[in-house]
């Protein structure tokens, strides 16, 4: 089975669609031992295929637009956090202590990107706020990475020890994720078929999501491509932060693309919160799985509230098993599931070319609410999708097959490449990847600085 129809297969899409599709490989794009092209590839193209279904469910159509899809500009939109530039400014990718820790027995990896992060990782570790990464190193260097694991995840920080690929498959996690299907999909009820308004074929770009409305409650940085990825399709995207929580500002600028920025307490504006989910279609929730349940915000208690919701929710280790309320992001997912110690060389750990299993993962949750979208309009009830940054990867080191190395050559990230003014400054950003005939081909939309619009609906 091909990646594509596997990931089709999963989303519950009809293999016969497969034919509207149509790829233009390219040598050398997201090279890697593992078959990163073809899980992009993939990814990208599901995503695509469940757009333009949903553009022909709504214009009537009696067949669906055809799709393209391009490993150039999928490499790049795969890059993008890495390829963003404001006023000619690089961002920085890492903090540092986001990095690989020897220990006395191996190695550790920690995240610590974010202030309260860092702290909570130092903290644990009995050091300063002003630690240096060579105090880190120092302690680490006198336990074994297991028990630093321990010790930081407890704290609520991010690290994760160095394991190969059979002492993934041997852990618990490991063998609940494996489990799984790569997406997760139910019906909860039966509320009735979802009455979406017809688009007009006409002349202007088909924006098959245009008049849902999405509640974002995402970060970095699968959740955030797939509502990135629903607001170029036309959906009118609200995410909203807690206002002491405010996101990375480079990584907010490349994934706020067509959305508005707000910040809400969801502890006292609770009535702004019931009133967005009131007129709410879709919500995704990119925190850990009931880590937001407390205000009332579990997929059981949204459906309740409204049936006929899409909730979509991604984690990084999935709703289940020992690890399921653990934070997580891509590079230490990575590092757990043995991808670090495949990519790596001559005993040091290595890495996948680009953030593949949040940017697949992504576009995959985008193409999840489509499909459960279009569903709808045919059968109703509400729908629950889930994804998990470890299921992708199971899917990438167990299931994906390598296809064949040649293609056309690659222009590079430049063709790919898009230029825009904004609050922000002038930006220079991937492209959308996501690409089907009479369909968008950018945002409506700039970024805007994080938190400055209000938390309404427009």
């Amino acid at each position: 089975m091909t990646a594509l129809l596997y990931a089709w297969s999963a989303l519950g899409g009809d293999p016969a669609r497969l034919s509207r599709l149509t790829t233009v490989p390219r040598e050398g794009t997201l090279d890697a031992r593992l078959p990163v092209r073809e899980l992009a590839r993939a990814c990208v193209g599901a995503c695509a295929l469940a757009a333009a279904e949903l553009a022909e469910r709504r214009t009537g159509h009696g067949e669906a637009p055809g799709v393209r899809v391009d490993d150039g500009a999928v490499a790049a939109a795969f890059h993008s956090e890495r390829l963003l530039r404001v006023d000619g400014r690089t961002p920085v990718a890492f903090a540092p202590l986001s990095r690989f820790w020897r220990t006395a027995d191996g190695r550790l990896r920690t995240h610590a990107n974010y202030p309260h992060h860092r702290a909570r990782l130092l903290g644990a570790l009995g050091l300063p706020d002003d630690a240096s990464a060579e105090r880190v190193a120092a302690r680490l260097a006198g336990r074994s990475a297991l028990e630093a694991e321990e010790t930081v995840t407890g704290a609520g920080g991010l690290a994760v020890a160095l394991r190969t690929p059979a002492e993934w498959q041997a852990h618990a996690q490991g063998a609940e994720v494996a489990a799984r299907p790569l997406v997760e999909r139910e019906r909860p009820d039966a509320a009735p078929a979802r009455v979406l308004p017809p688009l007009d074929p006409g002349p202007a770009r088909l924006l098959p999501a245009a008049g849902l409305r999405v509640l974002d409650l995402t970060r970095v940085l699968a959740g955030p491509v797939a509502t990135r990825t629903l607001a170029l399709l036309g959906a009118d995207v609200l995410r909203l932060d807690a206002p002491w929580l405010p996101e990375l500002p480079d990584l907010h600028a490349d994934t706020g693309f067509g959305k508005r920025t707000a910040t809400l307490d969801l502890g006292t504006g609770r009535d702004t919160l019931e009133e967005l989910l009131s007129t709410a279609d879709v919500v995704v929730t990119g925190y850990r799985p009931g880590a937001l349940d407390r205000f009332g915000l579990s997929p059981e208690a949204l459906i309740a509230r409204r049936p006929g919701l899409v909730v979509a929710q991604v984690s990084a280790w999935g709703a289940y098993g020992p690890w399921r309320g653990r934070r997580g992001f891509d590079s230490l997912v990575q590092v757990a599931t043995g991808i670090a110690v495949t990519e790596g060389s001559a005993g040091e750990p290595g890495a996948l070319p680009a953030q593949a299993l949040d940017h697949g993962t992504g576009y995959l949750l985008a193409a999840a609410v489509l499909r459960a979208l279009t569903e709808q309009s045919y059968d109703g009830g509400s729908r629950l999708v889930r994804l998990a940054l470890a299921r992708t990867a199971h899917w990438l080191t167990a299931e994906v097959r390598p296809g064949p190395p040649e293609g056309e050559p690659d222009p590079g990230p430049d063709a790919w490449s898009a230029g825009t003014d904004s609050a922000l400054g002038r930006l220079r950003h991937a492209r959308p990847p996501v690409s089907f005939s009479g369909g968008p081909t950018g945002w409506a939309r700039p970024p805007a600085p994080w938190g400055s619009d209000p938390a309404t609906w427009r």
